[in-house]
């Protein structure tokens, strides 16, 4: 029997890690002369979910997300960074005032569930000691209520209990691709939401991460062969343990994270899972 599979699984949000590069003009995501302003908008014609990376480099502010609300369909979703002054640059007197403010921020995207997961973004140097475990543990309370998903970046953290009390806590753990380095941590399809799993493509390029080039570190392309591997041993297991899945590309040096973000909406599609496509313009 051929045809298109029938869908099933979890709800799949594919896109970008950000979406404003004026480079994607020259590599023809968007077209010639398209000002910053307007790129949200077109990019909401090809996807249906992004990745706010500004969110990391200041807070948010609630006046802000309401206008970029307005610039995209009312089905779409953001998933929003923490700001760095909680993840990398934490000043301890300061901080939960930090997270209050953030949640103000952020709340025209909580009210129009716009928000498909707020990412906490923890730097390589995080390692599990005790003072990180007590400072992510008091984080993650000040943070309950919204959909979390946390991005360790150094291998202590691959521990039964640490999944098991993300899993108590209803919070996902992302799932990265990657260079294969001593202490990162590996590519895990361990599902701890029920509600949500999350995962982000930053590419395999190993000479550019230990660079330290933001250009050289995220300058790769994923091939369809790649992609595919990718959903027959870990997105389609994954899609079957929780209610919805994020999907974010961060190899978006000249456009190839749009690139590979479109083939593998089109490769999920096919394969019958339940990608959401994108509103029509």
């Amino acid at each position: 029997m051929t045809g298109k599979r029938s869908e099933k699984g979890a709800r799949l949000w594919v896109g970008t890690s950000g979406y404003s590069y004026p480079e994607w003009i020259e590599a023809g995501v968007y077209p010639p002369e398209t000002k910053s302003a307007h790129m949200l908008g077109l990019y909401a014609h090809g996807f249906a979910a992004t990745e706010l990376n500004y969110t990391w480099y200041q807070l948010p502010k609630a006046a802000a997300l309401s206008r970029m609300r307005e610039q995209v369909p009312a089905g779409f979703k953001f998933a929003a960074k923490l700001t760095r002054t909680l993840t990398h640059e934490v000043d301890p007197a300061q901080w939960r005032t930090q997270v209050g403010l953030y949640r103000d921020g952020i709340a025209p995207l909580v009210q129009a569930r716009q928000l498909l997961a707020v990412l906490v973004q923890l730097p390589p140097g995080f390692d599990r000691s005790r003072n990180h475990r007590s400072y992510l543990a008091a984080l993650l309370d000040e943070l309950a209520g919204l959909p979390v998903a946390v991005e360790f970046r150094h291998r202590s953290w691959i521990e039964d209990r640490v999944f098991d009390e993300l899993a108590r806590r209803r919070v996902a753990l992302v799932t990265v691709d990657a260079p294969e380095l001593p202490e990162a941590f590996p590519a895990l399809e361990v599902v701890t939401s029920p509600d949500l799993f999350y995962l982000r493509f930053h590419g395999r390029n190993a000479v550019g991460w230990r660079s330290g080039n933001m250009l050289k570190k995220f300058d790769y392309s994923y091939t369809q062969e790649a992609l595919e591997a990718w959903i027959r041993d870990r997105i389609r297991p994954m899609a079957e343990k929780a209610a919805a899945g994020a999907v974010f590309f961060n190899n978006h040096v000249r456009g190839q994270a749009a690139r590979n973000a479109l083939t593998l909406t089109r490769l999920l599609g096919r394969e019958g899972l339940r990608v959401q496509e994108a509103a029509p313009p």
